[in-house]
């Protein structure tokens, strides 16, 4: 048995840091604090081959369970996919199918192990069980609930209200979801807020078979690159498979007021830290943000090589607004591009080279045959002096 961390600073963390909502919070508390190993709960539909950061929120909050010594069981939504869950859907979901479903699942336990500890964990897809279920026993699930509590459900609400259509389908999302629970037996399960619903669905069928009812705890959702919440299927989201440097430049694209919940609930430094770290400019925050971020995903080397691109892609992109533009027809060497910075030696130039004082495209220049226009454009830097040459 896994020895249990009952540290009461990270307990107050856990159920405080991005949380939104917590059902049965006092017991919950008291659990953790028992220091008896609980079972944490959290399943993912492959709606998408990548999982975005604000998915990756909850997963994040998986980890800090298991940090603590208790049982993570994640759990593959291989069969519910095909079903579609309607949470925050004001439209009917499109069922997927097996194919689409197998296509998305290529990557999907090494990226979610990126966060959590897999040989620790309960690794499991839920077509497994729910696939086996005869009428019957769907029939049973289905008792558990009736057509009132499922229309008091805010997206069913309005929809019923607009007289527009509701599939019998998505009220069976629920109740699979809540089966899982009573399948893994889930002291505590764990979701985005907008799973609110199907979370305690849980509760009600775990209850309905005779078994104590799962705590449930909800994370905050976070804002996609248009301001929207984040999601696949808006196509705003940022995914942890994301290439660093393009991953460093769409976190350096946060809108300023959000910079401190993409800290908070995406990376792991302190909350005294996040506080200091917030009140800097905005873009020294964003830029300690995407590091971290990138770091947690790609590695420290790796943030800090995208950090210097972008800062070398966008010093760059500023000095070409006043650079002079000069136009040739005709190829040039080094001697010839150096004249129009005043050097005419080639001694002169080489010295330069040695210093590390005269860039091409950005990068420093190791010999005078890098120093050359044969192309379209080339841009050269000496010192604070930036020219371009353009084909005439």
């Amino acid at each position: 048995m896994a020895r249990i961390d009952t540290n009461e600073k990270k307990i107050a963390e856990i159920l405080t840091r991005g949380v939104e909502e917590i059902i049965e919070k006092d017991h919950l508390e008291k659990a953790l604090r028992s220091g008896k190993q609980l079972r944490i709960k959290l399943g993912f539909d492959p709606t998408s081959p990548s999982i975005h950061i604000g998915r990756a929120i909850v997963l994040r909050k998986l980890r800090a369970f298991q940090d603590l010594g208790h049982k993570v069981v994640f759990i593959v939504g291989d069969f519910t996919a095909q079903v579609g869950d309607p949470s925050d859907k004001l439209e009917k979901r499109p069922m997927l199918t097996k194919e689409e479903i197998k296509k998305n699942l290529k990557s999907y336990k090494a990226q979610v192990g990126k966060i959590i500890n897999l040989s620790k964990a309960e690794f499991k897809f839920n077509a497994k069980w729910l696939s086996r279920l005869g009428f019957s026993e769907i029939a049973e699930l289905a008792e558990s609930f009736t057509v009132s509590q499922m229309l008091s459900r805010r997206n069913f609400k309005e929809r019923f209200e607009k007289n527009e259509e509701i599939s019998t389908r998505e009220f069976m999302y629920p109740l699979m979801q809540g089966y899982d629970s009573f399948v893994v037996k889930a002291d505590v399960e764990l979701g985005g807020f907008d799973q609110l619903f199907n979370l305690t669905a849980g509760r009600t069928i775990q209850k309905h078979y005779g078994m104590s009812a799962q705590d449930v705890l909800t994370t905050q959702m976070l804002e996609g690159t248009d301001g929207r919440k984040m999601s696949s299927s808006w196509g705003n989201v940022i995914t942890i498979t994301e290439e660093p440097s393009e991953m460093f430049g769409k976190l350096m694209s946060v809108k300023d007021e959000l910079v401190k919940k993409y800290l908070t609930l995406c990376t792991n430094l302190s909350l005294e830290e996040i506080e200091r770290v917030s009140a800097l400019h905005p873009k020294e925050a964003k830029t300690r943000l995407a590091t971290e971020v990138v770091t947690i995903y790609h590695g420290e080397a790796v943030a800090k090589k995208a950090a210097e691109n972008f800062k070398k892609k966008f010093a760059q992109k500023d000095m070409l607004v006043d650079a002079e533009v000069i136009k040739s027809n005709e190829d040039l060497d080094a001697s010839e591009i150096m004249k129009h910075f005043g050097v005419e030696s080639k001694s002169e130039i080489r010295r330069l080279i040695a210093q590390g004082g005269i860039q091409v495209n950005g990068a420093k220049v190791s010999n005078d045959a890098e120093i050359a226009f044969s192309g379209e454009e080339i841009v050269v830097q000496k010192g604070r002096v930036v020219k371009r040459f353009v084909r005439n």
